[in-house]
């Protein structure tokens, strides 16, 4: 049976009503990290939902989790500062050892430890994980790691890196994302001692950065799961960030459209309010309805995820849906409210400068396209 969690999304309200559109720009213009806001989600335990509740955690469904990322985008939050945790404790949980689980998830779960950045992407490869150039080489009781990772989010605020890191050197004919694994890194421990973390300012208050690794040494013992196996364990971990970002994405469509709504209908020109217009009325109802529909996907997607199936497909579609009914929305919410959509003070700039993101990431959306066409409709790959 279908879960609304209402009480979940009722207590995330609230706690989101502590964090109004004053906190959310004054830390928009000096590009700051909201630091009150993810301690106090971090201590309620909201973002440890997942961890199984052994490990002092909740123990809740992926459903649950997307219900509580996509109310706090609806209540005009950013769940970007924080989001990764919900989902890359599940490398750890699914493929960690006895040892790795008990030392990690429960000081994951009090707050006492932060999983937060997670080491993929590459100047040189983008998306193209298999070409990534990071090695992790053995050397004794360590691993000796070299290389430079790019977009890794939140690396300035958090204490483990989940990092993925060629450990098999790549040889002709082994397939590329062969030869890759998992590795666990301690920050605290590695930065100016072979790591290296710069910011990136971006277009939105989004904390990414690139990271350097200059011969990092790593116990071997924080090898996630079998060496060489680590892309097949982070492909499941993608599937769920693209249902969690897709139900943000949701959230942040509520938000637009209410928002819209609320001012077509007090705003007033010609002596009458222009949400009596139809040129402002169907925009809004078009996002709205590509809106409903979007969460449809979402919802199927969970419903896989959470049944132990493969909802590669659907896990796609959703972000890509999502991303584009939010971005729609977006449009509508700026076009609704003319000059002072542009205006800092009203909110809407700033949402729309943090949903484009998804457009691009965690996935482009011309890629997921790639995949669907390759994989579901069975046409020849494009790349």
């Amino acid at each position: 049976m279908e879960r609304d969690y209402a009480d979940l999304r009722d207590a995330i309200a609230k706690l989101c009503a502590n964090y109004p559109g004053t906190y959310w720009r004054a830390l928009d213009r000096d590009m700051a990290y909201p630091t009150a806001f993810v301690e106090e989600l971090t201590q309620a335990g909201w973002l440890s939902v997942l961890i199984p509740e052994a490990y002092g955690g909740s123990g809740l469904p992926l459903s649950a989790a997307a219900a509580i990322l996509e109310e706090m985008q609806a209540q005009g939050c950013n769940a970007g500062a924080c989001h990764a945790q919900m989902y890359t404790m599940g490398t750890v949980l699914r493929h960690g050892s006895d040892a790795q689980k008990q030392r990690y998830l429960p000081q994951i779960a009090s707050g006492a430890l932060r999983l937060q950045a997670f080491g993929v992407t590459e100047p040189t490869s983008g998306t193209d994980t298999g070409a990534l150039k990071t090695t992790a080489v053995r050397d004794g009781d360590d691993l000796v790691i070299n290389g430079q990772k790019l977009w890794t989010s939140r690396a300035a605020h958090s204490d483990l890196m989940l990092l993925l890191a060629r450990t098999t050197p790549l040889t002709e004919g082994v397939k590329s994302t062969d030869g890759l694994s998992v590795v666990l890194v301690d920050m605290r421990d590695a930065v100016n001692n072979g790591l290296t973390v710069r910011p990136i300012r971006t277009m939105m208050n989004h904390a990414t950065t690139e990271v350097f690794f200059d011969n990092l040494r790593v116990p071997a013992a924080n090898l996630i799961g079998e060496e060489g196996k680590g892309f097949r364990y982070i492909l499941s971990g993608m599937n769920a960030e693209r249902i969690l970002i897709a139900a943000e994405c949701i959230g942040d469509a509520r938000w637009f459209i209410e928002k819209s709504v609320t001012y077509a209908k007090d705003r007033h020109v010609f002596g009458r309010a222009i949400g009596q217009n139809q040129g402002v009325q169907f925009p809004i109802a078009k996002a709205y309805a590509n809106m409903r529909a979007a969460d449809l996907m979402v919802k199927e997607a969970l419903r896989l995820y959470e049944a132990g199936g493969n909802p590669g497909a659907e896990a796609n579609m959703a972000k890509m849906l999502a991303a584009d009914a939010s971005f729609e929305a977006a449009n509508a919410c700026i076009q609704t409210h003319g000059g002072f959509g542009f205006a800092e003070d009203y909110d809407v700039e700033r949402k729309f400068r943090e949903t484009r993101l998804y457009q691009v990431a965690p996935i482009s959306t011309n890629l997921i396209l790639s995949y669907l066409s390759e994989h579901v409709l069975g046409l020849p790959r494009s790349y």
